[in-house]
């Protein structure tokens, strides 16, 4: 069976490998760093300790549409070290709840009696809402130029409150894209709404890993492939059709796949077109303190800078998300710590009285690519001009924004392309959902 050399151990490398792994190839992937997931991974707190706990840099999550990333977990055999919550918390300074759920009518109305119930939202907010979604709905396949305009441009020219804009809209899709309403490309934010809230009445389902991220990708999981073999610590330092250079040697295969970041593409595969993307940025904030906080296993924040709080460990240890954070990029890690302690306990109130025992913060700067208007027809396909050089990666022309599902659908796609090279066509990548 033909040879493949991949660089790069994020889930675009570790999807390539896995998809090829299980047709038969001898698969040899390099990752320059000592652990895999790239940007979903997790680590010890305290590396000189042993005993060190492990956080991930970020609190990762999927939902049921992203079936791609979940067809990785079941390949990996992690797919019940997952847990999918079907109601979404949302709260108000104050601490005032509404939750949104899926109810018994069918789709797309199985959000309505949810809706209604929401008290965060006025009715005429909700019928905005309403009128907004059915828009979505039918314009999602007759409109041209969602690439074009931002989402909030057609939120604006649909009427939207601007409670329902920053309440619901930007809660879900700047957390889900990585990008502010002004910035985002509106065909990205159909794509969300669509398959994640309006495409099935369960694609909205919130998957959230009960191990650290780390572990989804532990040796373990490799024993399933004996064709794969992982290389840690051993960077790629030149990639082209002719081989791979890691330490100064050349090692040679039938074909090469490129998963690493956009921005680092150019000084390892020079002859190869690198794109000239933006990036936003994400924040990750570790709290422990001494009481429980709350009970919720998750939360919306909202009217405030950070968006999502999860509860990691018995509502002593929170993590809390800020998407497109930057704002919070040149503070330092006291201000966001204080940033962070200030507005949950305007949430929170047992916040004011406990006692914070240590934090931690991951600025991730390099995120994702920044998803602007005009950009889909910049991100390249997996091919090259070389027939046996791949790419992938969530920058690349996956059909879906730069997201963990988007970086395992690129790792298809790229594995589709190299059977297909090698005259044995097979394939990998499932159809979404809706």
């Amino acid at each position: 069976m033909s040879s493949v050399i991949v660089a790069g151990g994020g889930l675009a490398g570790l999807a390539t490998a896995a998809a090829l792994g299980s047709a038969g190839y001898e698969v040899d992937l390099y990752e320059s760093r000592g652990f895999l997931g790239g940007r979903a991974t997790s680590f010890p707190l305290a590396p000189a300790n042993e005993q060190s706990e492990i956080i991930d840099n970020c609190q990762h999550v999927l939902l049921r549409c992203c079936v791609n990333l979940i067809d990785l977990y079941e390949r990996l055999d992690v797919a019940s070290d997952i847990t999918f919550h079907k109601e979404f918390f949302f709260i108000e300074p104050g601490g005032r709840v509404s939750i949104l759920k899926a109810g018994n009518l069918p789709r797309p109305f199985h959000f309505a009696g949810s809706f209604l119930k929401m008290r965060c939202l006025s009715l005429r907010d909700k019928l905005s809402l309403g009128r907004a979604l059915l828009a979505l709905q039918r314009e999602r396949t007759t409109r041209k130029d969602l690439d074009q305009i931002t989402m909030m441009q057609w939120l604006v020219e649909k009427g939207q409150t601007k409670r329902t804009i920053e309440r619901f809209w930007a809660q879900v899709l700047v957390s889900a894209i990585n990008e502010d309403l002004d910035k985002m490309s509106a065909i990205h934010g159909f794509q969300v709404f669509w398959l994640g809230f309006l495409g099935s009445s369960t694609s909205y389902e919130m998957g959230i890993p009960n191990v650290p991220l780390g572990a989804l990708y532990s040796s373990d999981a490799w024993q399933r492939f004996p064709g794969v073999r992982i290389h840690l610590r051993s960077g790629i330092e030149r990639l082209g059709a002719d081989g791979a250079s890691i330490r100064g040697e050349l090692h040679k295969a039938d074909y090469y796949v490129s998963t690493l970041p956009f921005e680092k593409l150019a000084a390892v595969a020079p002859d190869l077109d690198a794109p000239q993307f933006t990036h936003s940025p994400i924040t990750g904030i570790h709290l422990w303190f001494d009481r429980p906080i709350t009970t919720l296993p998750h939360a919306v924040l909202l009217d405030r800078t950070v968006q999502w709080m999860f509860n990691k460990g018995g509502g002593t240890y929170l993590q809390l998300v800020v998407s497109a954070s930057r704002s919070l990029v040149e503070k330092s890690r006291a201000a966001v710590i204080a940033l962070a302690l200030k507005e949950l306990s305007e949430f929170f109130p047992e916040v004011s009285r406990a006692t914070l025992v240590k934090a931690h913060v991951v600025k991730e700067v390099r995120a994702t690519f920044s998803a602007a208007p005009g950009l889909e027809l910049q991100r390249p396909g997996n091919r090259t001009r070389f027939p046996n050089v791949f790419l992938a990666g969530d920058w690349t022309r996956s059909g879906w924004p730069a997201t963990m599902e988007g970086a395992v659908r690129s790792g298809y796609l790229a594995a589709e392309a190299v059977t297909a090279a090698s005259g044995k066509p097979q394939s990998f990548l499932l159809p979404d959902n809706a």
